[in-house]
């Protein structure tokens, strides 16, 4: 690498190393907690992913995942209607049994673009979870460019959703996609022309993403403008980053937690992947521009065609695309 391209990466890392360290506004035993935008709420600079907790053979040991990190400090947690056809959601609304959903902070998505369709997702997430409210529910793959008018086209989802939050079954609203940070941009256009406030985004952001259809580029530096909670996913591109032999998982997770980030989710299948995302969390230092610009350097060529982000260049993470129903 020359000395221009790492004077050029180091300046884009600029923005992440200076605002890091007042985002880890709170530390508990070896864990971190940041505000989620301008909502007042602090939640862990971890997130539990939901798919991963409906894949294990035995449902115990899926309850047995969620609990122990909630007890070592993670609280917020993610989900899906559409995870493992619904498995997740209900493996966690059995985990947050005998009090635990009291200490978390929960997310869900819908697939739903249309009113009735949204409308039934909720409800049927609220029953799976055991709950009568979520923290934080999402429109979830937003990955086409005519997402956002659908959503908010008369009897569209964001119809459901406002109804929902003001019937107490929703705290906060937001959104999720994978595909392309122009689509990110429109939803985000799209919701401010209807006055539709959203309290969060989440987003792949990792050590390749900047070479590639950055949404950290073109996405982050306009949530954090809004006050926005960022979420972060694919930190480890669902574990194709790391087949790249270009970095470890602990230097892409602190490469996500050195973002602006309210929270890194981190799909954890195991004890294992647990204590290694714990691991991160609990060796996180700020990392200077010169740091970053190295770490992407390291990444550069593998990503460069995102041959490992495949969830931008393919339709094979998009399940929506596969069951067009859950559209509406």
């Amino acid at each position: 690498m020359n000395r221009r391209t790492f004077v050029k990466l180091a300046a884009a890392a600029g923005m992440a190393a200076s605002v890091a360290p007042a985002w880890a506004a709170e530390v508990k035993n070896d864990m971190l907690y940041r505000p989620l935008g301008r909502t007042g709420e602090k939640i862990s600079a971890l997130g539990l992913g939901g798919y991963h907790i409906g894949i294990q053979d035995d449902e115990a040991e899926s309850i047995r995942l969620v609990r122990t990190a909630m007890d070592r400090g993670i609280t917020f947690l993610d989900n899906c209607w559409d995870y493992n056809d619904g498995l997740s959601e209900l493996r966690m609304g059995k985990a947050l049994r005998d009090g635990y959903r009291a200490r978390a902070f929960l997310m869900s998505k819908i697939d739903g673009q249309t009113k009735v369709s949204a409308a039934r997702q909720i409800d049927e997430s609220l029953k799976r979870l055991q709950t009568d409210h979520v923290d934080l529910m999402q429109f979830h793959e937003v990955i086409r460019p005519g997402d956002p008018d659908k959503i908010f086209a008369p009897g569209g989802s964001a119809e459901a959703m406002r109804a929902a939050q003001q019937a107490g079954k929703i705290r906060y609203i937001g959104f999720t996609g994978h595909k392309d940070p122009a689509i990110h941009l429109k939803m985000l256009h799209t919701a401010a022309a209807h006055d539709f406030r959203l309290a969060a985004v989440q987003m792949p952001l990792n050590v390749m993403d900047a070479h590639f259809k950055s949404f950290e580029q073109q996405v982050l530096p306009e949530l954090v403008k809004a006050g926005i909670g960022v979420l972060g996913m694919k930190s480890l591109g669902f574990g194709a980053i790391l087949r790249s032999k270009t970095v470890t998982a602990i230097e892409c997770l602190h490469y996500a937690l050195n973002l602006p980030t309210s929270t890194v989710i981190t799909g954890m299948d195991s004890l294992t992947i647990l204590e290694q995302g714990l691991e991160a969390v609990r060796t996180f230092k700020p990392m200077t521009p010169e740091a970053v610009a190295a770490l992407l350097a390291k990444t550069a060529q593998a990503a460069a065609d995102g041959e490992y982000e495949r969830f931008k260049t393919s339709t094979t993470f998009d399940g929506t695309a596969h069951n067009p129903q859950w559209l509406g």
